[in-house]
């Protein structure tokens, strides 16, 4: 098994096989972390909001839910969900954000630069970076305006989120970098990645 913290306001980069899981977990409670996804045989390929949408019929992803690509590919699974509140509306934060939303706070590289640099080694430039699955943060909407709100999310220290692999991904993550996002603190998120188990012979 392999693991790792990302540190607050940071994010990183790095391969999952066909078959392994990915476990996110909120260590301490009310952060939310921004995942993409790529096919790494070919990072054109690249995780869709509006396919996922589309071929789950559903805005609320949680366990059994999919994650497609934008070539109609699922490419994770969500196979336990121990929050079952995500965004998947709203792009990463961003210097943009921060001079939009934060007027009178310093102006920080946000989720999308910390993806950017972390996703670069693998050949994926700032502009193939889509909306992300926002992992724990919490949007919800209006039925009948459709506004949208950012709340504190409802992740408690420990809850978590696993997502199995379908293809050999690339993947980011960040701990976002956002105060609205995460309730007005910044704190890290923690990530396993479970290798898969070895098949077993007959005697």
């Amino acid at each position: 098994m392999t693991t790792g913290r990302i540190p607050p306001r940071s994010g990183t980069a790095f391969r999952l096989s066909v078959g392994q899981i990915l476990k996110i977990t909120d260590p301490q409670g009310v952060q939310v972390c921004d995942l993409l996804a790529y096919n790494a045989a070919d990072v054109r390929e690249v995780i869709s909001s509006g396919r996922t949408f589309d071929y789950e019929e559903t805005i609320r992803l949680t366990t059994g839910n999919r994650l497609w690509s934008n070539r109609s590919n699922p490419l994770l699974e969500i196979v336990e969900d121990t929050v079952g509140r995500h965004d998947f509306l709203l792009t990463p934060c961003s210097e943009a954000t921060f001079r939009h939303f934060y007027p009178n706070e310093p102006v920080h590289r946000g989720c999308f630069g910390n993806l950017a640099e972390a996703l670069a080694p693998y050949g994926i430039e700032p502009d193939a970076i889509p909306t992300a699955f926002n992992v724990f943060m919490n949007v919800p909407v209006d039925s009948e305006t459709g506004r949208l709100q950012v709340l504190p999310p409802i992740s408690r220290a420990g809850d978590y989120i696993r997502l199995r692999a379908v293809t050999d991904l690339v993947l980011g993550l960040t701990a976002c970098s956002a105060g609205a996002s995460n309730g007005g603190s910044f704190k890290p998120i923690d990530f396993e990645v479970e290798r898969q188990p070895k098949a077993r012979h007959g005697t």
